[in-house]
Parts: C-alpha cells; structure tokens; sequence
C-alpha cells in the first residue's frame, strides 16, 4: 500500500466547504475493473468468492437524470429474492464492493451496489485519499446520494428482488451512509452500517448526520465499530449509543476492542480475521432476524 495511504483516515479528514446540490451529468457510465488504485498493492489476505451458480455483472439503474452503473449479484434463476443495497466505500464500486455482492448472493440474495460518486468521477482512479477526498467525496450531496438510493430500491422490484424484504450494508463512507438512509426510507427493513462516521459538523451538502437521527430512527440498524478507529472517538460511539436508547428502532452498536478502522477491508493491512469474521455472521442475523 502506498505511503500516503497507509496513515490516512477517510472519517478524520476535515470536507471542504460545499455548495448547494444541481443536477449533473454522470461522468462514469460503467464501472472500473480490479482494485482501486489509492489501495494498491492489495494484501496477500484478499478473499476472492467465486460466481458460480450466480448472475453476477454490471447493471444500469435509471435515476432521474441518466442511467447509474452499478454491480449486481444474485442466485441463477431467482425470483422475488430478498435483497441488500450493498453502499461503498470512498474507493467507489471496485473489486472489494463486487466481492462482497457475491458473497450476499451465495447466501441467497440479490445484491446490488449502485456507484454512488458516478456524477463526480472515477474514484478508482485516484492513487491518493486526499485528493480523493477533496475532489470527488466531498462533492457528493446527500440529496444526491438519497435520490439514487431511492432509484436503486425501485429498480429492484424489476429486476428478480422482493422490495418488501430490503436491507442496507455500507462501509466507511457507506457506513455513514447506511444510517441515513434507514433513517430516510422506513420501507427498508434493516441496516448494517460498518465504522461509519456518527457525528460531524453539518452543512448544505451535509445536513445531517447518523446522531441526528438516532432517536427518530424506526429502521433496527446494527452499527460494527472498533475501539482502536482514530477516525471515529469511541466516545462518538457511545454517544450514539445513548441516542438510540432514547429510541424505538431496536438498533444496536457493537463496539470490537482494539479493531481499527476497516477492519473488514481484507484487502488492506487494517482487516482484522476475527473481528470481520463476526461482524459478517452478526450481520447475517440480524438481516434474517428483521425479515431480510
């Protein structure tokens, strides 16, 4: 992994001021192939799940303004499958994102990840976080990002899913992500949102964020965070955790000691085995328990 790479943090980098959201062309019409560039070289620890017995490829979703790219999973010959929004990390829809729709889909879902930043650019591209950060992330509004989930949950009736059994999962970026949009959509069943950022100064194109709607938050969303994520204070996390007991969502938080941030990420030096092999079964159950 590069240098510049290694010590940066997605969650600890401050966004740069916003301005208010309009319409845009999408700059990418497909997906990239392989890893993103910014995590180059993958670790030897990268898990690569097959796509036998599946329908597994690159989709178009149409959104108000254009046609959105995004990565579909799902069991060959599936119909009405229950069915997760799989949401990125700031890297966009590269190889990771794709593997983990597979690993949904062995285990009987449609997956889909919809390329979140299509209007802005290629994340792909970018060998370096903060330029990453400053020239596509922090140019992606909420709104934005809220319309194309909502576009995402209509296609899905359409194309082999049950609309009435949907759950959410995002990571870093997506985990944030994740809670906002449980908090926007209550027909989403349930939500599992990985080291996600919980508090952070709002602005136009950020206006909320996942404290804010802790309390009227009805959608059970389990958050996945580690006590050792220089990104994320643990005191955010308990924050939060307060926040939702004042609540009637049901969401939990579960707190992994000395897990840093990505721990899920196998394909950088931050996975943890353990940790990542526990957040994956908690978050199949807690989909299967919520009716997802």
């Amino acid at each position: 992994m590069h240098a510049k790479v290694k010590d940066a943090h997605p969650e600890a980098i401050a966004f740069l001021p916003k301005t208010e959201y309009s319409r845009r062309d999408f700059v990418m019409t497909t997906l990239g192939t392989g890893f993103a560039a910014s995590v180059l070289p993958v670790s030897a620890q990268v898990i690569k799940t097959d796509d036998k017995g599946l329908v597994a490829g690159e989709v178009k979703i149409p959104t108000r303004d254009g046609q959105m790219p995004a990565y579909r999973a799902m069991p060959k010959g599936g119909k009405n499958l229950p069915t997760v929004i799989v949401v990125q990390e700031i890297f966009g829809v590269h190889e990771h994102i794709k593997d983990v729709c597979r690993r949904l889909a062995h285990e009987g879902y449609l997956a889909v990840a919809p390329e979140m930043f299509a209007r802005q650019g290629d994340a792909s591209k970018y060998t370096d976080i903060q330029t990453l950060v400053r020239e596509i992330v922090s140019k992606v509004p909420d709104e934005q990002v809220m319309a194309d989930l909502d576009s995402t949950f209509a296609w899905i009736s359409k194309n082999g899913g049950d609309d009435k059994r949907v759950g959410i999962t995002g990571f870093c970026w997506g985990g944030r992500i994740t809670w906002m949009y449980a908090a926007h959509n209550p027909k989403v069943r349930a939500g599992v949102a990985w080291y996600g950022g919980l508090i952070r100064a709002t602005n136009a194109m950020t206006p909320k964020h996942p404290i804010d709607v802790a309390e009227s938050l009805t959608v059970p969303v389990l958050g996945l965070y580690g006590s050792a994520d220089t990104g994320i204070p643990n005191d955010t996390v308990e924050k939060m955790r307060d926040a939702l007991k004042k609540g009637k969502s049901g969401s939990e938080i579960v707190l992994y000691i000395d897990a840093p941030h990505a721990f899920h990420a196998d394909y950088r030096p931050s996975y943890r085995p353990g940790e990542a092999r526990d957040g994956w079964k908690r978050l199949m159950l807690w989909f299967r328990k919520n009716g997802v």
